[in-house]
């Protein structure tokens, strides 16, 4: 299973509670996304996890990209701008959903109240309408539903690179301008020691007996640490926390 695959189970996965007011509030962040594009001439990606669909908003810099749709839309039936990925580099298109699975992770351990301050920024290489690469600045920002812990839209900038990062991926605090590399993001701290054990054992394929008697705990406390962990990466089983566990290399 690729980063891809974990992304759209770990989406499809939350709880889009009912009785939310969905279609307007995705009118209005589809009007910010468009206003994106026009103002900053990028080209804005809006995805709703929750419908599997995306929209498109083309600002100038499509030109640029040699997709000559300025000023344009386009509505999909999945969350992954296909078209806009295949002019991507693809080491860093590898890399680009890699990020994005951790920084999804980076989000869930945040306190609700603060999630609304972060947002993602990474360096691509695209191909411009000459096939050369030139260097992109991509942006990519989690919106989660009003009442909830569920992440209902992603929205993701490409634009110009105006000026260099501070390493290939960073996460940025946009209340107070705190950087943090997303390569030394400290991705051990979401689980604990022992918990780390567990599931490298886990994978290596001991039962809940053969992991108490190798740490010399108790079942129900391999049982506890089980769920916790599952908790804590979002995930459902074993296998899918492992497939997580090592795309953060956690083990």
């Amino acid at each position: 299973m690729d980063t891809i695959d974990i992304l759209n189970r770990e989406f499809s996965g939350q709880d889009f509670a009912k009785g939310q007011p969905y279609a307007e509030m995705l009118d209005r962040y589809r009007d910010l996304a468009c206003s994106y594009a026009r103002i900053e001439n990028t080209i804005a990606v809006l995805s709703d996890l929750r419908t599997g669909s995306s929209y498109i908003y083309y600002g100038g810099f499509s030109r640029t990209l040699g997709i000559d749709k300025s000023g344009k839309e386009d509505e999909l039936s999945s969350i992954w701008e296909d078209e806009i990925f295949r002019l991507v580099h693809p080491d860093d298109l590898s890399a680009k959903h890699l990020q994005e699975l951790r920084f999804y992770h980076f989000m869930k351990h945040r306190p609700k109240r603060e999630r609304a301050g972060y947002y993602l920024a990474s360096k691509l290489r695209m191909k411009n309408a000459a096939g050369e690469y030139v260097p992109v600045l991509h942006r990519m920002f989690y919106i989660q539903v009003p009442c909830g812990d569920t992440f209902w839209l992603a929205l993701c900038l490409y634009g110009p690179l105006p000026f260099d990062i501070p390493g290939q991926c960073v996460i940025i605090n946009s209340l107070n301008g705190n950087v943090t590399e997303l390569e030394k993001q400290d991705s051990s701290r979401i689980l604990s020691v022992r918990e780390r054990q567990v599931l490298d054992l886990i994978d290596k394929g001991l039962t809940s007996k053969g992991i108490a008697e190798t740490l010399s705990i108790s079942v129900h406390t391999v049982s506890r640490h089980r769920q916790e962990i599952l908790g804590k990466l979002q995930v459902k089983n074993s296998i899918a926390a492992c497939r997580v566990a090592k795309d953060l290399k956690l083990i």
